[in-house]
């Protein structure tokens, strides 16, 4: 296990802090503690976590362990500035993890959003914890034990959101190294479609550790899209593990843009459960100074005639760090699988570094299957070629690069929001195209 020093573990103090005040998921949370305490947090020496020491940070970072108490300055006026022109959506409003009913605003008609702790004791049981499982990570589990409150997101059969769902969390840290744990549960019923944006906002700029969990139930021949932006406070710390259970002839598709932070670890994992489904994973990070963004993936096909796109791109520059693990299994009854990964890195600096590990698991004979990555420089001859023609070189690198990163942009149907990322890309690489 890790430990602050020899006498404390962190652990201890995790499990010390944590409030529990929904009785329906009492077992759940006594589960994930046991989990906790036989396995601990990832040490250096676990293989999925060699290469981002989150615990490590945590334990010589942060002094508070518990949940940060609901006390962020968040009002209407400093909603529309962090949303910008996403501010006709449907919007859902977390203030350090607990769902603030006075910002939040969206069609009743066309979604029900409800807090864990006014849900049905048996709707809880059912649901919590079945996708994105405490054992399935260390930090679900901590996440599991921790989390005060929650919000289930229902999206009816049948029903097309005629808006996204934009759901903008406002993060504090109350006191130096708190912590917030962020809890989503969103279920697509049968024949749904929407559109899902995800974003946090940062009211300062002290040492903050967040560790999310979001389940998605992706229902039959439902069609979910969910987009992600990471524009954390340069001293924050986040751990995000995502589950995606999807089943007969519906689709998921996720696209995650990191920016900023200190350190990041995103767990994806999507399970393809029937047949005719789709499953899509798009990721760009572009990362300076000493960021460091770690991305875990999973696609678990279990059943034939199925389709998954992976694509992960990343620029790095600085003393930045990017780490890239996919993995793809195909069972045994998966035949007619068809399945594709691939990561790209850049690299704009000696000292940045890049970690790349795709990965088949193949006990089908009948499908189509690929992977690969690649770590270089940018190309000399293109920007050698655009600068041939006028461009000055900063210019010319800087279009060289968001052709690189467009590709993954161009994963984002809603168009105000894929605007708004395209901008932030745009001033990170400098230059207007």
């Amino acid at each position: 296990m890790t430990t602050i020093n020899k006498e404390i573990n962190i652990i201890d103090l995790f499990l010390e802090a944590s409030i529990s005040n929904n009785v329906s998921l009492a077992d759940l949370k006594k589960h994930s503690n046991k989990v906790l305490e036989q396995k601990g947090l990832p040490a250096h020496k676990d293989e999925e976590y060699k290469y981002t020491p989150i615990s490590k940070k945590l334990g010589t970072g942060f002094q508070r362990f518990g949940q940060a108490s609901n006390t962020v300055k968040a009002d209407a006026e400093l909603l529309q500035k962090v949303i910008g022109r996403l501010g006709d959506e449907n919007v859902v409003v977390m203030n350090n993890g607990i769902l603030d009913t006075q910002l939040s605003r969206y069609e009743k008609s066309e979604i029900s959003v409800t807090a864990f702790s006014e849900l049905d004791q048996t709707v809880l049981q059912n649901r919590i914890g079945k996708i994105s499982k405490p054992e399935d990570d260390p930090f679900t589990a901590l996440n599991t034990s921790s989390f005060q409150d929650g919000i289930m997101i229902e999206i009816p059969n049948g029903k097309v959101l005629s808006k996204p769902l934009l759901i903008v969390h406002f993060i504090q840290a109350n006191d130096a190294g708190q912590t917030v744990f962020p809890r989503l549960y969103i279920h697509g019923g049968k024949n749904s479609e929407a559109k899902i944006i995800e974003q946090s906002h940062f009211t300062d700029n002290e040492p903050v550790f967040v560790n999310q969990v979001s389940e998605f139930y992706v229902d039959e021949n439902a069609h979910l899209k969910h987009y992600k932006l990471q524009n954390n406070s340069p001293a924050a710390v986040e751990v995000s593990n995502t589950g995606s259970d999807i089943h007969r002839d519906a689709t998921f598709t996720s696209v995650l843009l990191s920016l900023e932070g200190d350190m990041i670890r995103n767990n994806l994992n999507l399970n393809i459960l029937d047949t005719n489904c789709e499953g899509n994973m798009y990721g760009l990070y572009l990362l300076n100074g000493k960021t460091h963004v770690d991305n875990h993936t999973t696609v678990d096909h279990t059943q034939p005639h199925s389709v998954s796109n992976e694509l992960y791109k990343g620029i790095l520059a600085d003393q930045s760090r990017g780490v890239f693990n996919g993995k793809i299994f195909v069972r045994q009854d998966a035949q007619k699988t068809n399945a594709f990964q691939q990561n790209n890195n850049i690299l704009l600096s000696e000292n940045a570094i890049v970690n790349t590990k795709p990965q088949l698991e193949i006990w089908a004979d009948d499908v189509k299957c690929s992977h690969g990555c690649t770590t270089g420089q940018l190309d000399e001859e293109a920007l050698f070629y655009i600068r041939a023609r006028g461009v000055n070189k900063d210019a010319a690198r800087a279009l060289l690069l968001y052709a690189f990163a467009g590709e993954v942009l161009e994963n984002i149907e809603d168009e105000a929001f894929k605007e708004h990322c395209i901008k932030l890309v745009q001033e990170r690489l400098g230059g207007n195209y």
